[in-house]
């Protein structure tokens, strides 16, 4: 069984990572696709998302890294012939959010969501975290 592993990993985390590692140790082929949003700007090029995804799925036969713009996830899936979205939650609030979403995907397409919950050890991390520390590290 093929699984979608969706996000705008900017950037790619220690927690991503963590998902990516077990989610590849349950399904067949796990698909990390960065959706990039062009009504948005990214901190990181999608290019360079895509290099930190590849780097972090190496030793992952079976895991492929790709990109997606414009249009639905739901459509990215039913080109792909995928089936199951995997979305990591931290929190109950990350679940809050994820639900709906999860509940839509379902009814358009017929898609299903597996929640993956993150390590406890690596909750707290959040892509707007990590950015915010590199920019106050990095001299002015």
């Amino acid at each position: 069984m093929r699984a979608l592993y969706p996000g705008s990993f900017d950037p790619v985390t220690e927690g991503h990572q963590h998902v990516l590692r077990r989610a590849a140790s349950l399904f067949d082929e796990v698909v990390v696709c960065v959706m990039a949003n062009a009504s948005k700007a990214g901190r990181f090029p999608v290019a360079e998302r895509l290099e930190r995804l590849r780097v972090a799925a190496a030793g992952l036969d079976n895991v492929t890294v790709d990109s997606h713009t414009g249009g639905l996830l739901v459509d990215y899936c039913r080109q792909a012939g995928i089936d199951v979205v995997l979305r990591g939650v931290r929190d109950g609030r990350d679940l809050g959010n994820e639900v709906s979403m999860a509940r839509m995907n379902r009814e358009l397409a017929g898609i299903e969501t597996l929640f993956i919950a993150a390590d406890p050890d690596l909750a707290h991390i959040s892509s707007t975290l990590v950015t915010e520390l590199a920019r106050q590290a990095s001299p002015l």
